[in-house]
This record gives C-alpha cells, structure tokens and sequence, in this order.
C-alpha cells in the first residue's frame, strides 16, 4: 500500500509540473484572447495525454502487472494532492474561497476541468487493466 501512495505521489509531481506551465499558458497566453471556457478546452487533451504517459510509465514502474487496487491507491492519492493544490493554487492565485472553487466547478469549465481530473485519477486504473488484459 505504501508503494502505491508513492507513486501517487511521483504522478501527482510529475503532472503537476507539467500543469502548472501549461495552466500559465492558459490562463496569461489563451484566456484573455478565447476566454475561460474555450482556454480549458484547448489545454485539457494536452494536459490529459500528459497524464495518460505519466501515469503509464509511472504504473510500469512502480506497481506490479496487474495490481487494479494499488492503481486505484495511487490514482486516489494523486487526485487528493491534485485537489489540495488545486485549493490552494485557487486561494492564493485567484482569491477564490472553497465556496467559489466548488461554486467554479458548476460552471462549464469548471466541470470539465473536473472531469479532466477525475480521468486523471482514474488512469494508473485503466493502464492496469490494460496490461492485465
């Protein structure tokens, strides 16, 4: 189980380097010309195809064939480092309150930023069944 925190924990780091140059892009380089939802919409497959090759050489090196409840360990550990950053990134960044984050999430950006971040917790899962497979 420890393993499987820590490579939650590489995939998480590794991401969210990769994300924090690509959400600067966002948010100082494609938003003020597209706008919000537009912007998310231009990153999220680029940010996801990051996770996806992340999250597989992550999986391949750090958990066992097969091992769907270490991946689901790894995928979660991730997701709630990704939401604490994302809190806190939210707070300090933009001065939104957990009320306007989660009032953020309702928006459609919000939601689909949402969900890019759900698949990515969900990936170290599916690259495990897919090489059991």
């Amino acid at each position: 189980m420890g393993r499987a925190v820590l490579a939650g924990f590489v995939y998480f780091a590794a991401v969210f380097a990769v994300g924090f140059v690509l959400g600067a892009v966002r948010v100082f380089v494609i938003l003020p010309a597209l706008g919000e939802t537009a912007a998310v919409f231009i990153e999220l497959p680029v940010i996801l195809a990051a996770c996806w090759a992340v999250s597989w050489i992550v999986t391949a090196r750090w958990l066992a064939r097969g091992e769907q409840g270490a991946a689901l360990v790894m995928g979660a550990a991730a997701f709630v480092l990704l939401m604490a950053a994302e809190l806190t990134l939210a707070q300090l960044a933009f001065g939104r309150s957990l009320t306007d984050q989660l009032a953020h999430w309702l928006t459609l950006a919000g939601a689909a930023g949402l969900g890019g971040q759900i698949a990515y917790a969900l990936f170290p899962w599916i690259q495990t069944r897919l090489r059991k497979a």
